[in-house]
This record gives C-alpha cells, sequence and structure tokens, in this order.
C-alpha cells in the first residue's frame, strides 16, 4: 500500500510539474507574441500622432485620427521632455482624478515595462513629447495564467492526497480495531479455562492467599480482555470521579514497582472532580502513562500526578524523572509502532491518544520534555 501511494504521488507530481511546464513556456510564447503586436500597433499609433501634429492635407488628417481612434486597449501616458505629465489615455479617470500619485505611479510602472516613444519637435531648445505605454489587460492575464494554473494543479493534488490519506488513516483504523477485537477474542478462552481452575483450587482447600492473588490476576486478564473488545466501538460514558480512578490505578502501579520509585498525587485542595468517562479505557490510558513512566526511569525515580480543573476542562499531569524524549521523538511518540523499547509493538499511547481524543472528546500530548530530566504528559478533558 506504501509503495502504491508513493508511486501514486510520483506519477501525480509529474503529471503537475509537466503541466505548469508546459503551461510557463507557452504561456511566455503568448506574452512575447501579444507583447510584440503591442509595440507595433503603439509604433502605428505614434506615427498616428504624428501624422496629426504636422499633416497638411485633410486625407492624411482624417486618416491618422483613425488609427489614433482604434486604441482602446493599450494604456497611454503622454509627457513632456521633462516627464512631466501632459495627458493620458485608457486609464481610470476616476482614480486619475482622485488619487494624486494615481498617475505618478503608472508612469513609473510604465518605465520599468516598456521603452517610451518620442516625437521631437526642435532641437534647439530640445522639445519633445514622451509616450509611455504600458501592459494590456490580455498580457496581464496571459502572464498570471501560469500562477493560476499553478495553484489550480496544487489544490488538485492537494484534495487527492488528503482523500488517499483519509482513506488511508480509516483503513488503518478499522485494522487497529480489528486486531484489537481478535486479541480480545482470543484471551476469552484461556481466561475462561483459569476461572475454572482457580475454582478447582478454592474446591481443593489450596491456600487461600495464593488463591486471591491468582483470582486478581484472572481479574486482570479479563480486564485486559475487556478493554480490547470495547476498541473500535463507541464506548458508554459515565461519571465518575477522575481523582478516585487516577488514585486507584497509580496504587495498583504503586504494588507492581520496586521500592526506589516514590508516588506523589497532587489536587491541589479537591477531593472529587466528576466528568463522563469509559471506565476501563480511561484507566488503561493511566496505567499506560503510569507503566511508560517506569520504563523511562529504569526502577528508579518519582512519578507526580497533578490532577486540576477550570470552568470547563479538567488537567492531569503525568510527570516522571526518567531519560526523557528526543526533540525529534517528540512528534512520533503516538504514532503506531514507534517505540524505543526492545520490547513492545509501539501502540501503547497511539492507542491513548485514540481514546482520549475519540472516545472522551479531550486531548493527550507530551507537555513537555528534557533529556535526563523526564517527560511531563497531559491528560484534558471537558467537563460535563
Amino acid at each position: 500500500m506504501i509503495h502504491s501511494l508513493f508511486n501514486w504521488r510520483s506519477l501525480l507530481a509529474i503529471v503537475a510539474i509537466g503541466i505548469v511546464t508546459g503551461t510557463i513556456f507557452y504561456s511566455n510564447y503568448l506574452s512575447k507574441k501579444i507583447a510584440d503586436d503591442e509595440k507595433r500597433k503603439m509604433s502605428a499609433w505614434i506615427e498616428a500622432e504624428r501624422t496629426i501634429l504636422k499633416a497638411n492635407d485633410q486625407a492624411s488628417l482624417i486618416l491618422a485620427a483613425k488609427i489614433s481612434s482604434e486604441n482602446t486597449d493599450i494604456p497611454i501616458i503622454e509627457t513632456n521632455e521633462n516627464d512631466s505629465i501632459i495627458t493620458y489615455i485608457n486609464l481610470d479617470s476616476a482614480k486619475a482624478e482622485n488619487d494624486k500619485n494615481y498617475l505618478a505611479k503608472k508612469l513609473e510602472k510604465f518605465k520599468s515595462e516598456n521603452r517610451p516613444f518620442e516625437v521631437e519637435f526642435s532641437h534647439t531648445p530640445y522639445t519633445a513629447n514622451r509616450y509611455y505605454y504600458g501592459h494590456t489587460l490580455l498580457l496581464d492575464e496571459v502572464k498570471y495564467y501560469p500562477l493560476a494554473q499553478l495553484f489550480i494543479v496544487a489544490l488538485f493534488i492537494f484534495f487527492i492526497f488528503y482523500s488517499i490519506t483519509v482513506r488511508n488513516r480509516a483503513t488503518q483504523n478499522q485494522l487497529w480495531a480489528g486486531m484489537a477485537k481478535e486479541t480480545a477474542h482470543q484471551l476469552g478462552t484461556p481466561v475462561s479455562s483459569l476461572e475454572g481452575w482457580v475454582e478447582m483450587l478454592k474446591e481443593n482447600n489450596i491456600d487461600e492467599k495464593t488463591v486471591a492473588e491468582i483470582q486478581k490476576d484472572v481479574n486482570r486478564l479479563k480486564l485486559v480482555s475487556d478493554r480490547f473488545g470495547k476498541i473500535g466501538s463507541k464506548p458508554k460514558l459515565e461519571e465518575r470521579d477522575i481523582i478516585a480512578q487516577v488514585s486507584n490505578m497509580m496504587e495498583y502501579i504503586k504494588k507492581r514497582s520496586t521500592g526506589k520509585v516514590q508516588f506523589g498525587l497532587n489536587t491541589h485542595g479537591d477531593t472529587q472532580i466528576f466528568t463522563k468517562i469509559s471506565e476501563p479505557l480511561f484507566d488503561w490510558v493511566i496505567e499506560n502513562l503510569l507503566k511508560n513512566a517506569l520504563d523511562a526511569m529504569e526502577g528508579k525515580g518519582q512519578i507526580n500526578i497533578d490532577i486540576k480543573q477550570n470552568e470547563k476542562e479538567i488537567f492531569v499531569d503525568v510527570a516522571d524523572t526518567g531519560k526523557g524524549i528526543a526533540g525529534n521523538n517528540l512528534r512520533k511518540v503516538f504514532k503506531p509502532g514507534f517505540t524505543t523499547k526492545k520490547r513492545g509493538w509501539g501502540l501503547g499511547l497511539s492507542l491513548s491518544k485514540r481514546i482520549i481524543e475519540q472516545y472522551h472528546n479531550g486531548s493527550l500530548a507530551v507537555k513537555d520534555s528534557e533529556i535526563g530530566k523526564g517527560t511531563t504528559f497531559r491528560i484534558m478533558l471537558r467537563k460535563v
């Protein structure tokens, strides 16, 4: 699929480059052709103006006036030998009247676009009229056409890439959901069998403490199976106390960590904070973050959980004193398959982010991280 997507992208890029390159060359060809044609028209118009100024016979005057009046598209500014503006044609007269700088700006623009034509009256003293002209609307449209086409092609390619990305994301979501449900289904059989063995141990008066511990692990397996079974299905959200949920999960992880790890919980004076969550899925996220923190500290350090709220939101910050995350990995930590561990599939943070954002309408992100000092993950939940 990735190879196919790459081929599609390459093909689209080649086609787009070919279209735009061809358009640019053809537009330049047309622009030069139109510019040459405009120059010929200006030359004829100037000759007509010379004739009007110097003609002695009526026939030449009428013909020159006709040629002069046929210019309805080329903008022209007439100046004297000192470039003082005398008159103009084919420009916006309303702007010329209301904006004192309008004609001066147009004159500077025309100077940069074309050399002026000149009609000389005398050598001593030197007197002449200069005629500066600019591009017609048609020439400007032809020049800017490649940019418009480039924008359209880029927009077209963007929509194609976007649709392919959305389709692949939907396929990936279905894949993860299918894998999770299949995992839950596969776990179901050994869990049921283990429950049966636990009951047999109880009947045979095996040490109750041992049986109780085995029962806890079996219940844990059932919980894991239940969590995987909920991936891909819309969970039922129920009102729960976030402080109690986080505290219980922290105690669970604390019992299974070394004595060299210190745990802290700060609620800023709040004893209860309620919002709607899916209890098993939210616990899964907290467990995942705590386990990642333990792995990052390699058995010793401190984990602090900070829970606070404002009028609209609840924030749960999970901070560790571990090795931190490199800057180039900050954007990758939530991608499926990314992991720095020797074991594991790199799905924990990806699934956690999906659980918080898709099922709880919240967010999960790296709040801050520094190499050698630790990392803080932040969960944001919206209040009911």
